[in-house]
């Protein structure tokens, strides 16, 4: 599509009020606003936290209970859960585990994860929500609780996994699902994709039944997402390789198999024996048509959702978007597995420019850290190109789509940092600051993993968060300043660093293994868990998963959310006027022990999608 300056918008404007003039209007305090400075780890170890007037809410204890827990004056009620049909007319949802694959194709998604609202022009009372539906639980998807044993039974599982868009409603103050809407779809592992960018149509996509290399079933393991600013969704394929194994036994990976995570047996998926797309003995290159960043438009539910190949191949946590002083659009990812790396993308075009394709065109870099000291430093990006630096035929890169589909492999070529698995990254829309989750890295000291920089500990346990500025408050820079926002530990069995944590965590706000992010428009930092809940050991008195709330400029953090029992609190939206979040509840009862959120006697626990609000009706956190 194509919008000069005189065209009239088009039905996505209409619908959603924004078009690329009024986004760049908007974000430009991203581009040019003014760093606070200095580091604040720096500023905190000689004196308490301050406490300021961002956080208007007194912080809540730990908590086991198999139930949500807030401050005071709030409440929580489910907006939809696993199985809950789109459509009037769809199958209801059944507890035993006998429901079939077609139905659950017709049925929001299992375990949600990251999601974006996108708010309606003309009223303020709808929007849609496009939410991610990560993966499934055999104990509670088929009635026999085991793994898959059948074509159908696969099916079923790639129907539960993918994408869920629903419409959403706001009466009396309380947004509701909208049953029956037109916008309410499926995008699951067995729908039709396309793909774009420089890797489509490249030898290493095609297949038997794809010989074009064009187009592929599917998207699932959908972890976090991100949120374009012409209105459009990016989903992010993370765990794919777990999906595949080999009926050889004796199956031989190749280098590059082997650093994607292919192994014969799968991960406990065991869709291979049952589905030869997943099955590498007959199917190897299937294994290269997943790991990308999707693109789908949510207000019509007719399009095709388009595999991003430029934006490269890797498990993917989330996308930050963010521009560039001149109007480029950036994307932020990061590669989730120990020992991996930290991306952006910038665009060749601006964000005006009125080209849908713009994420197929552009330069894909990787974040190189300094050492540092006191937990600050600096660190450049690396770029990704074939034909520079080493990225070429002689060390196995004959083209730009092998360096975009060996993506990591071409990061270690350039020799970038390896983190302690960076998942959610997020951009302040205060200051323009970039902040990550480096959720934990228990193998931090070995395997060629250095000790020392934004990674500071061995056997990291805990996990920290790391922020950067990059240089003139350019998102479009090569080089930046890092330091780390926080390091979790847990002060009440460790004193001091580095299991203790960083200054700004106490006993009254201790987590472990860090995961969503999120920013309100106050500039509140959200912070989602999903560590271990086993409450004893060196995670005694953390209890389950949780979300914090942090004020990034004195350091403060305090508790505001505990999920229920086995969570992972994941995915986080805000209502246009902030006065409702959206947040999501994945797997309740993973290892069993909850009945979330229904609680009936013998009942299936459901991942579900809560909608938080205060029941003042006042701005969340204010």
């Amino acid at each position: 599509m194509h919008l000069l300056q005189d065209q009239e918008p088009t039905d996505l404007e209409r619908l959603t009020g924004l078009t690329r003039r009024h986004f760049l209007g908007a974000g430009a305090l991203g581009g040019a606003a003014l760093f606070l400075g200095g580091s604040l780890l720096a500023r905190s170890v000689n004196g308490a936290v301050g406490s300021g007037t961002l956080l208007g809410f007194d912080g809540i204890p730990a908590a086991t209970a198999d139930s949500i827990s807030l401050p005071p004056g709030y409440q929580a009620k489910v907006l939809i859960s696993w199985g809950q049909p789109l459509h009037t007319d769809g199958p209801a949802f059944d507890p035993s585990g006998n429901g079939s694959a077609a139905h659950q194709e017709a049925q929001f998604g299992d375990n949600n994860d990251g999601m974006s609202l996108f708010a309606f022009k003309n009223d303020p009372n709808r929007a849609l929500l496009a939410i991610n539906n990560e993966y499934t639980n055999y104990r509670y998807l088929y009635a026999h609780g085991g793994r898959p044993q059948s074509a159908e039974e696969v099916r079923k599982a790639l129907a539960s996994e993918g994408v869920s868009v629903i419409e959403v409603h706001r009466q009396d103050g309380h947004w509701q699902f909208v049953q029956g809407s037109p916008y309410n779809r499926r995008i699951h592992g067995n729908t039709p994709i396309a793909f774009s960018g420089p890797a489509a149509g490249h030898a290493l996509l095609k297949t038997a039944a794809d010989p074009q290399g064009l187009k592929v079933l599917g998207t699932f393991q959908n972890c976090a997402n991100g949120k374009t600013p012409w209105g459009t969704y990016l989903t992010c394929e993370e765990n794919f390789s777990d999906c595949f194994g080999s009926t050889n036994a004796a199956h031989a990976f190749d280098a590059a198999q082997k650093r994607y995570g292919a192994s014969a047996a799968s991960k406990e998926v065991d869709w291979h024996p049952h589905d030869p797309r997943f099955d590498m003995a007959h199917n190897p290159n299937e294994f290269n048509r997943h790991g990308w960043i999707v693109e789908i438009d949510p207000f019509d539910p007719a399009s095709t959702p388009i595999k991003r190949t430029a934006l490269g191949r890797f498990k993917h946590e989330n996308a930050a978007l963010a521009q560039t002083r001149d109007g480029r659009a950036v994307v932020y990812m990061g590669d989730d597995e120990r020992g991996e790396f930290i991306y952006k993308f910038v665009s060749r075009d601006r964000v005006n420019s009125g080209q849908r394709d713009i994420l197929d065109h552009g330069t894909l870099y990787v974040a190189r850290f300094d050492a540092g000291s006191q937990h600050k430093g600096q660190g450049q990006w690396l770029e990704l190109t074939h034909g520079e630096h080493g990225l070429d035929a002689g060390n196995g890169f004959a083209s730009q789509a092998d360096v975009l589909i060996h993506a990591r492999l071409a990061a270690s070529q350039r020799q970038a940092t390896r983190m302690d698995r960076p998942e959610w990254i997020v951009v302040s829309p205060s200051d323009g600051q970039v902040y990550c989750t480096l959720t934990n890295n228990s193998k931090r000291g070995e395997d060629g993993q250095p000790v020392g920089g934004p990674n500071p500990r061995a056997r990291n346990i805990y996990g920290q968060i790391l922020r950067w500025r990059e240089q003139g408050d350019d998102h479009g820079a090569m080089t930046f300043e890092w330091d780390l926002f926080a390091v979790a530990g847990n002060p009440s069995v460790h004193a001091g660093q580095p299991e203790g944590g960083s200054a700004n965590i106490t006993a009254q706000n201790m987590f472990n293994s860090p995961d969503g992010l999120g920013f309100d428009d106050a500039g509140r930092l959200w912070i989602l868990t999903d560590g271990d809940t086993s409450n004893n050991g060196d995670f005694a008195g953390m209890g389950n998963n949780q979300m914090l709330c942090a004020d990034p400029h004195s350091g403060e953090i305090r508790r505001f959310m505990v999920g229920p029992v086995g969570c992972e609190v994941t995915g986080i939206s805000f209502a246009p006027d902030q006065r409702s979040l959206f947040v999501g509840i994945q797997h309740p009862g993973e290892n069993g022990g909850s009945t979330f959120p229904e609680h009936l006697p013998g009942g299936k626990p459901r991942s579900s999608v809560m909608v938080i609000s205060r029941t003042d009706g006042g701005i969340i956190g204010a």
